[in-house]
């Protein structure tokens, strides 16, 4: 039972070991394999019409983010 369990710590392991690799090496950021529900045409989970009061803050905080660093690049 023990061996068992080595062998599958030891693999896991090397994925998470192999996953770290990638990320170092590539600078991409992981992503699923299906692209999540914006993928199907869903904007949002939920059915509402408006977005809730957390979301407009984290859309505005977002929009000024992006905003800021347009402003702020030397080139």
């Amino acid at each position: 039972m023990l061996k068992i369990f080595i062998t599958t710590l030891v693999f896991f392991l090397l994925a998470f070991i192999a996953m770290s690799l990638g990320y170092i090496i590539k600078r991409k950021q992981l992503q699923g394999s299906c692209g999540g529900l914006s993928n199907i045409g869903i904007e949002k989970v939920c059915d509402c019409p408006q977005p809730c009061e957390l979301r407009k803050k984290r859309i505005a905080m977002e929009k000024r983010q992006k905003h800021q660093q347009i402003n702020n690049r030397i080139i």
